[in-house]
């Protein structure tokens, strides 16, 4: 068989073919909807490649059109503003933003494209995929996948054989789980709940 992009061989099936379900991210958000601003309190917990904790606090307007939000990391006395997500081209992002430490006193600008697709003779995909539990209670879970495709080919007469398969390859796993909490008046809680409704955004 031939050798994957990286040049070594996977010796077996199981190196092939792997879907790992435990997550590296676990997150707890608690939000509150305020006067048409969702002020939110994450908890964030790393368990690869090191075991970290995190909090946030994040404000951000309602409204479809948003264009920024505000974060704050009390643990690194950091503060940030960042814009949405800018679509470039379908699979393309743009993402801007400023931020300030004040531990080192200092600030400055940063900005990230973001795609769902890989490199390197790798294709990846990256997905959110949300549930609603009931009004209030939501479970997000963060998923990728990268593949190659199985390729069979042949020559004849060229000293090459005249039979070759590559299988393919599959790396997936369940990469992060986040548990929601919000709170909105009953009013708005009758308005949105859907029970058990599924989505998915890709990222």
């Amino acid at each position: 068989m031939d050798s994957g992009p990286s040049g070594e061989e996977p010796t077996s099936w199981e190196e092939r073919y792997n879907i790992n379900l435990m997550p590296s991210e676990l997150f707890l958000k608690f939000r509150k909807e305020i006067e048409g601003y969702r002020v939110g309190l994450n908890l964030e917990f790393y368990n690869a490649p090191v075991n970290e904790f995190e909090a946030k606090l994040v404000l951000k307007p309602l409204a479809h059109d948003r264009i920024w939000k505000f974060m704050y990391e009390p643990i690194h006395n950091d503060v940030r503003i960042l814009s949405k997500k800018i679509p470039i081209t379908k699979f393309l992002n743009l993402q801007v933003g400023i931020g300030h430490s004040f531990k080192l006193h200092a600030t400055g600008w940063k900005w990230k494209l973001t795609t769902c697709l890989g490199g390197d003779g790798v294709s990846r995909i990256r997905n959110k995929t949300s549930l609603v539990l009931c009004p209030g209670m939501d479970l997000r879970f963060g998923w990728r996948a990268d593949y190659v495709l199985p390729e069979i080919t042949g020559a004849v007469g060229t000293g090459e054989p005249l039979f070759n398969m590559n299988s393919g390859r599959l790396q997936a796993s369940l990469d992060r789980v986040e548990a929601i909490l919000t709170h909105t008046s009953p009013k708005d809680q009758v308005r949105l709940y859907t029970p058990f409704k599924r989505y998915q955004k890709r990222i």
